[in-house]
């Protein structure tokens, strides 16, 4: 699969002028494409202001001159705003503080990207120097809008989301092959790429043996790091069913506080996402356990389970940038009522159902609770997403059973 034409919908997003002086800070898992992201936009404003922080020679440099970007920005072209690109500076003592230093020095005319993973996200939770000096946005990996090179705007939600069901529904044709590439090979660049079952099965391993042991250990003070690794097998099982730590500390022979304390820290260095349950004060829908899924679906041999979790980010990215480009909230659930009746998801705008949906391997009839759970909801449209090619079957109220190939691209 060709990827060199790909534009990332978050570039339409993360620089925007309307979002003026504040840092971009982009986070998300490793090897989704933030420096290509970051790289890219650059070049657009013809800029070769790169700095990775991973590199000794930028680090001496800091140390030799600290304001070497006013060097810098005297030899480059003169521009009334330049851009600049700081690629892994989260990984430097006192990163904050440095980062806070050169905004507040040069603010009136450079903008600047900063790319990173975990602590990037991590530091919001505390009081920081940075506040009010930067925007956090989030980079995942390729959906297949994406892949297929659509407009960022053709995703953007309708006035309701009885139209946009209508407008995905109206698609022209089906991207099956494209679809069943990144089932196959995950949404991350460079597996997608080569389009390789060997060369994703060894990409998939060090991958995974990367992220724990140098991301995990890197934030925590985890000592038995072989056990993260038997949590993200374990995990792997359990994709689409509610969390239960209880289960899974039993199998990894850990206490439930340690078991705790792994998932929060798979969380925090992005190898896995979570979506909570939704919850309504005096309705039948019920307080559980999260649900968890993989940045890289293809960990998950379940097929029923993978494409479930494929669905997941699909919608997790959609709703992300949602948020980002219009003046709505909106969040990615998942739904169950007292009876133990379970829909997949529900996306919510400020706070209120808006569409609910289930993903399937194969286009089944509608089970009657999922009905029941959009009439909950308060009548909300329902989609029945299914990875079976050549499905479209629109029902009444809104209800609606389509190939992803199809509702996705």
């Amino acid at each position: 699969m060709s990827m060199r034409a790909i534009r990332r919908f978050l570039d339409a997003t993360a620089f925007s002028e309307r979002f003026g002086r504040q840092m971009r800070l982009i986070a998300g898992p490793r090897q989704c494409g933030k420096t290509t992201l970051a790289k890219g936009a650059l070049a657009r404003f013809r800029s070769n202001l790169y700095y990775n922080w991973d590199e000794k020679k930028i680090r001496r440099r800091y140390r030799a001159e600290e304001d070497f970007l006013e060097s810098d920005l005297l030899q480059s072209k003169p521009r009334s705003i330049s851009w600049v690109c700081f690629d892994e500076i989260h990984k430097m003592p006192r990163w904050k503080d440095i980062l806070k230093g050169l905004f507040d020095a040069h603010e009136n005319r450079v903008r600047f990207i900063v790319t990173g993973s975990a602590r990037l996200d991590l530091f919001r939770s505390s009081g920081d120097s940075l506040s009010g000096r930067y925007l956090l946005f989030r980079l995942h990996p390729l959906i297949l809008a994406e892949v297929l090179g659509a407009d960022p705007d053709h995703i953007l939600p309708e006035k309701d989301a009885t139209a946009y069901v209508e407008k995905a529904a109206a698609a022209k044709g089906f991207a099956q092959k494209t679809m069943e590439e990144l089932l196959a090979h995950s949404g991350f660049p460079e597996p997608l790429t080569k389009g390789d079952a060997v060369f994703h099965k060894k990409w998939g391993e060090s991958y995974l043996e990367y992220v724990v042991r140098q991301d995990v250990r890197d934030l925590s003070r985890i000592l038995h790091i072989e056990k993260v690794l038997d949590l993200v097998y374990a995990l792997s099982s359990r994709v689409g069913s509610p969390l239960s730590v209880n289960s899974l500390r039993e199998d990894i022979e850990v206490n439930f506080a340690t078991a705790k304390n792994y998932i929060k820290y798979l969380l925090m260095v992005y190898a896995v996402f979570d979506l909570p349950p939704f919850t309504k004060r005096g309705s039948r829908l019920v307080k559980k356990e999260r649900k968890i899924y993989f940045y890289d679906w293809t960990r998950v041999a379940d097929q029923a389970a993978r494409f479930e979790n494929y669905v997941a980010l699909e919608l997790k990215v959609r709703t992300e940038m949602w948020s980002d480009r219009t003046e709505d909230d909106f969040s990615l659930f998942h739904l169950r009522t007292r009876d133990g009746a379970e829909t997949d998801f529900l996306i919510t705008q400020n706070g209120s159902p808006w569409l609910l949906l289930e993903a399937k391997t194969s286009a089944v009839p509608i089970a009657p609770h999922h009905l029941r759970h959009a009439e909950l909801a308060g009548e909300v449209p329902f989609v029945q997403i299914v990875r079976e090619p050549g499905i479209l079957r629109a029902g009444k109220g809104g209800r609606l059973t389509v190939s992803a190939s199809r509702f996705f691209s």
